[in-house]
């Protein structure tokens, strides 16, 4: 018991380095004052560029990658990975080392699910990256991809994945609702490529 404790706090604290702010300080930018005022990898690229959002992506993956692999790597018994690994997507979101404020999970969830089934990580990088190339939106993508990956998992008969897929889709539509709102407004933020951007500056 004492060991998953130990690793559910080191995950935590994973999750909690704040990828996003170190690497704005860099450029002198406080990410909270910026753009969406996100400290995550989307509003990273919007505000410092492509090689800055492509490393606070690899780090956000990376978390979730290291803590989910924990129980692996130790060879702790009694434990699912990817319960560990959600201690990290809490960190992420609610870093101890940032006032309690994070990004919205989805890199970091990926990163865990790298961690403990890479098919179906796989699967959900090809969702996300064909609704970003549709809606031009990373919010949109997220939302969307979310509950498909929730009805994918079922075919792998793993009830841990998919308690985990539902618990992580109703987490990130949640962190999302400012986006939503967005969105149906038409104003949400859009990537400068995919068939919508292209279609609205026509």
């Amino acid at each position: 018991m004492i060991e998953i404790i130990i690793m559910l706090l080191v995950a935590y604290l994973l999750g909690s380095i704040p990828s996003g702010v170190l690497v704005a300080k860099h450029f002198n930018k406080d990410l909270h004052q910026e753009g969406s005022g996100n400290t995550g990898t989307t509003n990273t690229f919007r505000v410092l560029g492509v090689k800055a959002g492509v490393l606070v992506l690899c780090m956000d993956l990376l978390k979730g990658t290291l803590a989910t692999l924990q129980p692996i790597v130790f060879h702790v018994q009694g434990i699912n990975p990817l319960i560990i690994g959600l201690g990290a997507i809490l960190g992420h979101t609610f870093s101890v080392f940032d006032h309690f404020r994070g990004g919205k999970a989805v890199a970091t969830s990926a990163g865990m699910l790298l961690a403990y089934n890479p098919s179906y990580f796989l699967i959900a990088c090809c969702l996300f990256i064909f609704f970003i190339y549709v809606s031009s939106m990373v919010s949109f993508s997220s939302i969307v991809s979310s509950p498909l990956l929730v009805i994918i998992s079922l075919f792998y008969h793993d009830w841990v994945l998919t308690i985990v897929a539902v618990a992580l889709t109703t987490f990130i539509i949640y962190r999302h609702r400012t986006n939503i709102q967005r969105i149906l407004a038409g104003n949400e933020n859009l990537v400068p490529f995919g068939l919508y951007y292209r279609k609205k500056n026509k």
